[in-house]
């Protein structure tokens, strides 16, 4: 997999986050918007203040994957999970202490 840009900005909602994701520079790039609970943040990135450092994350998780065409365009983050069963555990150890 290429390294893709990921640019994620937050910003506080209900309950937790609202993020806007924009992979890549070129004229392909893809825009997403993902939410983040409180509780999520706290499950998989504890130490964390926002959550753009585990959103970003999630995705270079998910460009491991697949390609970024394929990437839902709006979603909540523990979706991932879903599809991708080691998901929580592997993103824990990226976004750890």
């Amino acid at each position: 997999m290429d390294e893709q840009l990921i640019n994620v900005t937050c910003e506080a909602a209900d309950g937790g986050f609202v993020c806007a994701v924009r992979v890549g520079a070129d004229a392909g790039a893809t825009t997403h918007r993902v939410t983040v609970s409180e509780t999520t943040l706290a499950d998989l990135a504890p130490a964390a203040g926002d959550p753009r450092e585990l959103v970003e994350a999630s995705f270079r998780f998910l460009l491991e994957r697949e390609p970024r065409e394929s990437i839902l365009r709006a979603f909540d983050l523990p979706l991932i999970g879903r599809y991708f069963p080691e998901f929580p555990t592997e993103i824990r150890g990226r976004v750890g202490p």
